[in-house]
């Protein structure tokens, strides 16, 4: 990477960062629903794929053990975590259903599904917000700024500024420290 492609990364992520902050009421509607579920005594549930997996183990990883503050563990879990189950519903069925398979067997009416897709069309990603609103679950999604057919299925969903992949993942982490703030801040 020349350094004139590295500063025009970071001006790049500069600039949407900027852009960000337009959505922060969002941001805190996202953090205030996850907050009444875990109080309710309710779950998160994450799922993505690739970097947005990434990204959604990590956020997850931050409410279960402690992001900034010292705390109880929060229930919160990242669906493609468990290798095991993953290949198995794979394999036993399709990878269509890897996430909406575990929600059905996991997840409760008032939980709450944060769904992660740069584009907003995995499809594994859109069957797991259909099996989440058929059983009662609040569905935030994190997207590009598309948003895609993802979209359309959230009660919430957060569409960053950025129809670049790396630029969107990015932000989907900021995003996901920001709603731990916000919980850590309340619990």
């Amino acid at each position: 990477m020349t350094a004139k492609l590295a500063a025009e990364s970071f001006a790049e992520g500069e600039a949407n960062f900027r852009k960000l902050q337009a959505q922060a009421e969002e941001v805190n509607k996202a953090a205030q629903l996850s907050l009444q579920t875990l109080k309710a005594g309710g779950h998160l549930f994450f799922c993505g794929n690739g970097g947005s997996a990434s990204d959604a183990q990590h956020i997850a990883a931050e409410l279960v053990g402690r992001f900034m503050k010292e705390r109880r563990a929060l229930a919160a879990t990242a669906l493609h975590a468990n290798t095991s189950t993953l290949t198995a519903v794979a394999n036993d069925y399709s990878y269509d259903v890897i996430f909406s398979r575990q929600l059905e067997g996991l997840a409760k009416k008032g939980d709450v599904l944060f769904a992660l897709s740069t584009s907003g069309n995995s499809k594994n990603v859109l069957k797991a917000a259909e099996t989440a609103k058929a059983m009662g679950l609040k569905v935030i999604g994190l997207t590009g700024s598309k948003g895609g057919k993802l979209a359309e299925l959230c009660d919430l969903c957060l569409k960053v500024p950025s129809d670049h992949t790396p630029r969107i993942q990015e932000m989907h982490i900021a995003v996901g420290h920001v709603i731990c703030a916000i919980i850590d801040d309340a619990i």
